[in-house]
């Protein structure tokens, strides 16, 4: 296996444009729910131009972007991603609240549709049986338990990450042999916007909403992230050996940039 770097995260894979730009992923570990320890990606931009100070955006798409003048080592990057830290969880915290409130969520109604492997499938429901299915997608019609309905949601979680666990153990194993890049493990977790990541011990970890989309998106993801096995930044060397093995892979990183937001529950 590779030796141990930094982890990188597909949310903040963005690649910034301009000259000497870089990302970073360090910064420590957060322990989040399950006892994870989970770290904080954010990009570095450097600028020749007179910029004299540093300064930390996070975009609309959830990247954590640090302008810096182009000299700027990485110690005085680090230091001072350091002390903004606390205030970067607080306001990453608060993007995900907000999307995870918007307005445009599913309605479990009848008619409602959902999406799986980039197709929408509409919500019936059905008299409770004897084989006690509370929900299944059956001739293209999602089929719930009319007595479950105020247990809809986590019914419908807990079906995309049975279906994710398949679909992205089959892939993952399909590309790992193909780029020979193997992981240590993989897991599937509830991210609303990191739909992929790869630890420094090549740990891999994909949201369950991914697997809402088709399978070329999710196929980009996953390549996206065995990559990180060989190349643990986002350089202009990772970006070059992403084409070369999955050349429309822009295409892919365009969409989920712009359609993201469907992928939701």
């Amino acid at each position: 296996m590779p030796n141990p770097g930094i982890r990188c995260s597909l949310r903040l894979a963005q690649r910034d444009r301009g000259e000497g730009s870089m990302s970073y992923a360090r910064g420590g570990g957060d322990v989040s729910p399950g006892n994870k320890m989970e770290e904080i990606a954010y990009h570095v931009v450097r600028s020749k131009k007179r910029r004299k100070t540093l300064m930390l955006k996070i975009e609309r798409d959830g990247r954590v972007v640090m302008h810096v003048p182009y000299r700027t080592s990485e110690r005085e990057v680090e230091k001072f991603f350091q002390q903004k830290r606390t205030w970067v969880k607080k306001k990453l915290h608060e993007k995900e609240k907000n999307i995870d409130g918007r307005e445009g969520r599913r309605q479990y109604v009848t008619g409602e549709r959902f999406l799986y492997l980039g197709e929408h499938y509409p919500l019936e429901f059905h008299e409770p049986n004897s084989r006690r299915v509370r929900i299944a997608l059956s001739h293209g019609i999602f089929c719930l338990n009319r007595n479950h309905v105020s247990q809809a949601r986590e019914l419908f979680i807990k079906w995309y990450k049975e279906r994710a666990r398949e679909i992205f153990a089959e892939r993952v194993s399909y590309y790992s042999e193909k780029l020979k890049l193997y992981p240590k493990e993989i897991t599937i977790g509830s991210a609303k916007t990191r739909y992929g990541s790869c630890t420094a011990d090549n740990k891999l970890f994909f949201s369950f909403r991914l697997v809402m989309a088709s399978y070329p998106i999710i196929d980009y993801v996953i390549v996206h992230e065995l990559v990180h096995i060989k190349i643990k930044n986002h350089s202009q060397r990772f970006w070059g050996y992403m084409e070369e093995v999955m050349p429309e892979y822009k295409k892919y990183k365009k969409w989920l940039k712009v359609n993201g937001v469907l992928l939701d529950i």
